[in-house]
């Protein structure tokens, strides 16, 4: 299990990336308003989506890394569901993101219980995790203080979000070059 968790440690560094584009792309061109933020919203979420369960396959006895496949699917549907409605999407996207942005925390903060046998660091997946949760409930309660403040807010967490999953990445990427066999150079 370990082997195949480092060795797919760019999916998770390619998942932060994306995060923090997003957020940079969302908390620099708010003006663009609510259709940049739901076509935004539902291409990071099927991309992260398919990287989720990319990262999820081939590892043993499946079971283990069943909330990464479960946080993947989640997104792929968050981002069906925005782009099939787009203006019940509009009205509802605070409810829509806070919902995944609640269930992928838990997935991320079950997937660093399960990493902390195996790496130093899980920390910052766990507290991503947190940070996902926190944000997902602040959304749901008060969805209503203003497009600008929220997508203010949504790019900051997608940057905060990204570098965590960046730190993890890397500390996976250390892990997977420990483990490259003698005489053979480490990939990645």
């Amino acid at each position: 299990m370990e082997h195949s968790v480092a060795r797919n440690w760019w999916v998770l560094a390619l998942r932060g990336v994306l995060a923090i584009l997003f957020g940079v792309l969302v908390f620099f061109l708010p003006i663009l308003g609510w259709v940049l933020l739901i076509a935004s919203f539902a291409a990071y979420a099927f991309v992260d989506g398919v990287f989720a369960i990319a990262a999820s396959s081939g590892h043993a006895g499946g079971r283990r890394w069943w909330a990464l496949m479960i946080e993947g699917l989640l997104g792929i549907a968050a981002a069906a569901i925005t782009l099939i409605w787009p203006v019940v999407a509009g009205e509802i996207l605070f409810f829509i993101i806070a919902g995944w942005a609640i269930a992928t925390g838990i997935f991320q903060i079950v997937m660093a219980i399960r990493l902390r046998k195996v790496i130093e660091g899980e920390w910052a997946l766990a507290l991503g995790g947190v940070l996902s949760v926190l944000f997902g409930v602040t959304l749901a309660l008060f969805p209503g203080p203003g497009s600008l403040a929220i997508a203010l807010l949504i790019g900051a967490y997608s940057v905060a979000f990204g570098v965590l999953y960046l730190a993890v990445a890397f500390r996976l990427r250390g892990l997977h070059r420990g483990m490259a066999p003698r005489g053979h150079a480490a990939a990645g």
